[in-house]
């Protein structure tokens, strides 16, 4: 039997390979595995930025909460070094008291989604709002940086 030929009476003549009735479907397969490819890469790419927001988030929850602790001890001078080192590049932290309490809050902003934590403390006694020797202010704004 020759190919492309239909013989009288075989039954296998509609699935002729030359796009009888089936059509021609060869690369089929290749284009599913390239579309599912993609898809996987696309998930994963999700995956990992969805990570990489609790990473950031974490680590803006962790230098707010050490920057407090060092507000509440009155040892305001290494707070700027503590949350540079701690908090993801870029990060904004702004340092807030009122009364005997302190807050810190540090935040960020990564492709459109913003992070953002804070901490708060209670000054130890004798700690003032930022140079030792006068009480804190009620709810000023002490230090703000981009």
């Amino acid at each position: 039997m020759r190919r492309g030929r239909s013989v009288p009476g075989d039954d296998r003549s509609a699935l002729r390979d030359d796009g009888g009735v089936l059509g021609d479907d060869r690369g089929g397969v290749t284009v599913e595995a390239a579309v599912a490819v993609c898809g996987l890469v696309a998930v994963l790419a999700l995956g990992v930025a969805a990570v990489m927001a609790v990473v950031g988030q974490v680590r803006c929850t962790d230098a707010a909460r050490e920057a407090a602790r060092l507000v509440a001890r009155g040892d305001d001078a290494r707070v700027q070094g503590v949350v540079e080192a701690i908090a993801p590049q870029g990060a904004r932290w702004t340092v807030h008291r009122e009364g005997d309490t302190a807050s810190v809050e540090v935040a960020i902003s990564r492709l459109g989604v913003d992070l953002r934590a804070r901490a708060y403390a209670v000054l130890e006694p004798g700690v003032g709002n930022g140079n030792g020797n006068q009480p804190a202010g009620g709810g000023e704004e002490d230090a703000v940086v981009p």
